[in-house]
């Protein structure tokens, strides 16, 4: 009966500090927003705007014209060797393309797409495909660009963009596409 007492002790002890450390610590309340005042500039202080948007709405036709431009001068595709993820050197000088057109248009949003070619498994290649779009996005934050501006997808091996069993095909669809995101 005593051991049963101590058991019933000692577990009773060991659920409470149990609770106690997994217990979450209260969230602490959100600061008020700025209160914002909005004065009149005065004429030497008014300047043309910069429109920063990929909203066509929000851009005139020149600057749109100009932000499409820049967007397919700059996302190219990278290539991957075999069964690799990391950035080969002659796509390094894309990828810092990218990173100075995501400088340029502050609010341009990218999505990194990766995909391999047919050999593998498809869980294999999805997994495969995901590791080559993050190396992108972390070479990119490295770059400087902000890592919120920059999702990534894994295709794997579901959207070849070329058909063929040679080393060329191969090649060609292990890639990540740049995507621009609205």
């Amino acid at each position: 009966m005593r051991s049963v007492r101590t058991l019933f002790i000692l577990g009773s002890s060991l659920g409470l500090v149990t609770m106690l450390a997994c217990k979450k610590p209260e969230p602490t309340p959100e600061p008020p927003p700025p209160v914002i005042v909005k004065t009149e500039p005065t004429p030497t202080e008014v300047k043309t705007p910069t429109v920063d948007s990929t909203n066509p709405a929000d851009m005139s036709a020149a600057k749109y014209a100009e932000f499409q431009k820049a967007a397919s001068l700059a996302l190219k595709d990278i290539n991957f060797d075999f069964d690799r993820s990391d950035i080969r050197d002659v796509d390094k000088p894309k990828l810092q393309a990218i990173a100075s057109f995501m400088k340029s248009f502050g609010s341009a949003r990218v999505m990194i797409e990766g995909h391999c070619d047919e050999r593998g498994t498809v869980e294999y290649n999805l997994a495969l495909g995901e590791r080559r779009a993050v190396t992108a996005q972390n070479y990119l934050a490295g770059l400087g660009v902000n890592r919120d501006r920059l999702g990534t997808i894994s295709y794997g091996k579901e959207k070849p963009k070329v058909m063929g069993q040679n080393e060329e095909s191969y090649l060609i669809n292990r890639r990540d596409e740049f995507k621009l995101q609205n």
